[in-house]
């Protein structure tokens, strides 16, 4: 599914305003300034108050490449405090990376903070701290549903609680394949693939 055109979200300002109050909620709920917007959203958020109307518009986001989605990401990363950091950044690390995902950045410094990510790009982030309240859901794209079994089982010998074991979930599609694990702060962390087998 591709993402929405700029010039389409703002023409329906009660959806741009969710969109803005979202990304404000979250970074209140994290107590850090997360969500990084594309700066054409806030671009166009003028125009559009203005009374004034975008030519035309490019879609937001990049193309992570993953899956069959194609589409392209409206968030360009995310974070959460984590109550034990160390432990948190160990679960990650082995969880991760059957995704590809491995330790970019650690930042000691007024943290600590260890950023994420696959394809040179952290965008999944952990900060030492008081743990994010409530729990969050954050899923990760795989490539393969053999991709979504080897993150499962990474994540259970990393100390996980199980959550929802590999399998489909046609409730969502017919080609919805997940696992579902608890990380050490009580998250619901899940790999997806949205590809048939």
């Amino acid at each position: 599914m591709a993402a929405l055109p700029v010039a389409k979200l703002v023409a329906d300002k009660r959806r741009l305003r969710a969109v803005l109050d979202t990304c404000a909620l979250m970074a209140r709920l994290l107590e850090a300034p997360v969500v990084a917007v594309d700066r054409r959203i806030l671009g166009y958020a003028r125009l559009a108050m203005s009374r004034r109307s975008p030519i035309e518009a490019e879609p937001i986001g990049r193309t992570n490449g993953l899956g069959s989605g194609g589409g392209t990401d409206m968030i360009d990363h995310i974070g959460l405090s984590v109550a034990d950091y160390e432990r948190s950044k160990a679960f990650y690390l082995a969880a991760l990376a059957p995704l590809g995902y491995e330790l970019f950045m650690e930042i000691p410094e007024a943290g600590p903070h260890a950023g994420f990510g696959a394809g040179g790009k952290p965008d999944f982030w952990i900060t030492k701290g008081k743990a994010t309240t409530p729990q969050v859901h954050i899923a990760f794209g795989a490539n393969d549903r053999a991709t979504v079994r080897a993150f499962y089982n990474a994540a259970l010998a990393a100390g996980a609680r199980d959550n929802g074991p590999p399998g489909l979930r046609p409730e969502y599609h017919p080609n919805y394949y997940g696992a579902f694990v608890l990380d050490p702060d009580g998250h619901n962390v899940e790999a997806v693939c949205h590809d048939p087998e």
